[in-house]
């Protein structure tokens, strides 16, 4: 007997079916049309994993979920693939990629996992431990996973004191490249010196993104934090300012400062 998840699914499938040849809008999509709302999706999904919001992450999925029904549809429509092949090569892929479970392998931990994982992919293929790295991730989650990749072959620090160690030595290139443009202003080659400035920039955010791997915190989700509480203080600045019948052109640095340590002391992780 169908489980009410299998109903579920099998009524997604159908109502998706009705819509492709019924609903104008659903007949013209084309993968390249889906694309752009599909990005959208998983961004809104992780806006609610951010926020822990358990409503909203059941209703995001479900979002994601249709969109994956739609684009095996258009699949199936183009003589692509069907759903059910969608479906039975992920099962296959983690049976063989978790030998631990479907087969004799023994593991000690999550690390054994993850370099078995990273092993039956170049057997399968792969040309390099870093391919299948998205090209068009954000950069911060694409380095995040190209430093977890790199780890699962030993190309890894052995303590967090050594990434600090290497974000101090990038911080201190980052200063001698400032210091070098600032002083070759007017008579060096300011695109080569700019150029230099934001190389030992990049080299200092990926060192950061290293070490916050280290302390176990997502660098990606620990700054959209910090996006979120600048944004909360900020406006609420802007409604304290035009309470006080200001407005913030008007104010200086020091005003504006007062007011945000305000906010700050009463919300201190908002």
């Amino acid at each position: 007997m169908p489980t009410k998840n299998e109903n579920a699914f099998t009524r997604l499938v159908e109502i998706m079916d009705d819509l492709r040849e019924k609903c104008p809008w659903d007949k013209k999509q084309t993968i390249q049309s889906l694309r752009q709302m599909t990005i959208e999706e998983t961004y809104e999904l992780a806006d609610a994993i951010t926020e822990e919001d358990w409503k909203g992450v059941k209703e995001e999925l479900g979002d994601l979920l249709l969109h994956i029904v739609f684009y095996a549809k258009i699949g199936s429509e183009q003589q692509q693939f069907e759903l059910h092949e969608v479906i039975t090569g992920i099962c296959e892929k983690l049976v063989a990629r978790h030998p631990h479970i479907y087969g004799d392998v023994k593991v000690e931990n999550e690390e054994d996992v993850k370099r078995n994982w990273e092993k039956l992919k170049l057997k399968e293929g792969k040309k390099s431990v870093l391919s299948g790295v998205p090209q068009s991730l954000p950069a911060t989650v694409k380095a995040m996973r190209l430093q977890e990749k790199a780890k699962q072959v030993g190309f890894e620090w052995d303590n967090k004191e050594q990434v600090w160690e290497k974000v101090e030595e990038e911080l201190q290139e980052l200063k001698s490249a400032v210091v070098s443009r600032e002083a070759n202003k007017m008579g060096g080659d300011i695109e080569k010196l700019q150029k230099d400035v934001e190389d030992e920039l990049g080299d200092v955010l990926f060192s950061l993104i290293n070490y916050a791997r280290f302390l176990q915190v997502d660098a990606e989700n620990a700054l959209e934090r910090t996006n979120k509480k600048f944004i909360y203080r900020f406006t609420q600045m802007e409604q304290q300012a035009i309470q006080q019948g200001k407005n913030l052109n008007d104010m200086t640095l020091t005003e504006m400062d007062a007011i945000w340590n305000t906010i700050k002391q009463q919300r201190p992780n908002k």
